[in-house]
């Protein structure tokens, strides 16, 4: 569900001068099954850190290597701003999705202070 949502909102995003994109451990032919299959067409970037598996996962610190799902990333959403900095982050459990509104809100305050 939050893949679509998130879709959804891409004009919002954009108007916050923001570029939505999805990383996880699933390599490209799985996102494009999942799209295929299950979730439709997704109009943002949909990035695969499967090889070397969860590089940029462990650098940032949400590869789960623990019970119920080792091996994939933590649900998480992070605002890299205009220096490639990371200035918002929230890690969410795995049942739940990541509150728009919450992240609306961080891109609209870093927006501010620009």
């Amino acid at each position: 569900m939050q893949l679509p949502a998130l879709n959804a909102d891409l004009e919002t995003f954009a108007g916050l001068n923001a570029q939505v994109l999805d990383i996880s451990v699933d390599s490209i032919s799985s996102h494009l099954a999942w799209q295929k299959q299950e979730i439709g067409t997704i109009d943002f970037p949909m990035c695969s850190d499967f090889y070397p598996h969860a590089e940029v996962t462990q650098e940032l610190g949400i590869l789960r290597d623990a019970p119920p799902v080792p091996g994939i990333s933590e649900r998480a959403a992070f605002i890299v701003d205009k220096h490639g900095r990371i200035a918002y982050a929230k890690l969410y459990p795995l049942d739940q999705t990541p509150d728009h509104s919450e992240i609306l809100t961080a891109l609209k305050k870093l927006e501010d202070r620009s």
